[in-house]
């Protein structure tokens, strides 16, 4: 007996259900991925990223976004969430909900054991993709690291590690800094 391939759910179908879900998913090519909920040190990192970048860009034409903004990457059509986002100068939305966005200027993926290889993979692939992504971040949450990729020009990727809770992260696009000590403030590492 064969096995009844399963049936594909467009992109309009997958924001329907969305907006009414009390979980988060994520949507590619025809597929919905639920998504894991996150650890303590997972939203202790994002919050502190959070609050940083806020107060970095205070007086800057950029706004940053939590998790719960949801990215579409239009030459690939992933929907994802991913932990923070800042969109420097007008954001652009994916209709009149303006729950989809479209053209980040950073990203930061905080890196679990389940998420990790497809954060570094994948996911990146994906970004790399969006001609507005002009930085991404990866944390760890068991160790003071962050690893800091940039853009160059004809769109190549620079790869900086930064160690050590008293070092600090230049983010030349958004012009801001992470400082370690801050992003891993009350994270036990």
């Amino acid at each position: 007996m064969a096995l009844q391939p399963e049936k594909l759910v467009t992109a309009e179908k997958y924001l329907a259900l969305e907006r009414k879900a009390d979980h988060k998913s994520e949507y590619y090519a025809g597929e919905i991925f639920a998504m894991a909920g996150a650890s303590e040190r997972h939203n202790l990192i994002v919050a502190n990223v959070v609050a940083e970048l806020r107060a970095g860009l205070k007086r800057r034409d950029c706004k940053v976004y939590p998790s719960d903004m949801r990215l579409k990457i239009l030459s690939t059509g992933l929907y994802t969430y991913p932990d923070v986002v800042v969109v420097c100068n007008k954001p652009q939305f994916d209709d009149e909900h303006k729950d989809t966005l479209l053209n980040p200027t950073l990203i930061v993926e905080i890196l679990s054991e389940s998420t990790e290889a497809h954060d570094r993979g994948k996911k990146f692939e994906h970004y790399r993709k969006i001609e507005s992504l002009a930085e991404y971040l990866l944390i760890p949450q068991d160790s003071p690291k962050i690893e800091y990729y940039s853009r160059q020009p004809e769109n190549q990727w620079l790869l900086s590690e930064i160690t050590g809770l008293q070092n600090t992260v230049k983010l030349a696009a958004i012009g801001c800094e992470l400082v370690l000590a801050e992003v891993y403030d009350k994270v036990e590492i």
